[in-house]
């Protein structure tokens, strides 16, 4: 069982930046792949950004490429997403997510562990 809680979200202007924090429990941190998503209002939960188990590939939605970086601290049991030249199309909940069997990585349905949310809103 892995607990995972997000930090890190709030208003912030477009252009700015955000740093969104994912902290697990447990001992086995390092052996599951982890995920970024996330839910605007009124729309389907999707795919941003997902990091391998040893931290070595990442992957991102094309919406985010060049903006956004997914990197993790295993030491620290920590996930992070920054977040860059933030526009007001990135207004939603952040959501990080924990992936058991290491595949699939773009899939909703292929993450066991999700955490509760973190808002983040970007003004025009």
């Amino acid at each position: 069982q892995v607990q995972l809680v997000e930090s890190g979200g709030g208003l912030v202007q477009t252009g700015g930046s955000l740093r969104l924090s994912c902290a697990a429990s447990g001992r086995t941190f390092s052996s599951y792949r982890m995920g970024w998503f996330r839910q605007a209002p009124g729309k389907e939960r999707d795919f941003v950004a997902t990091i391998s188990r040893s931290g070595g590939s990442t992957d991102y939605a094309d919406f985010v490429k060049g903006r956004f970086t997914i990197s993790r601290d295993d030491a620290k049991n920590t996930v992070f997403l920054q977040m860059n030249s933030l526009k007001p199309e990135d207004t939603a909940v952040y959501y990080c997510a924990a992936n058991r069997m290491d595949w699939g990585p773009r899939r909703i349905s292929s993450y066991d562990y999700w955490g509760q949310g973190t808002q983040v809103t970007v003004s025009s």
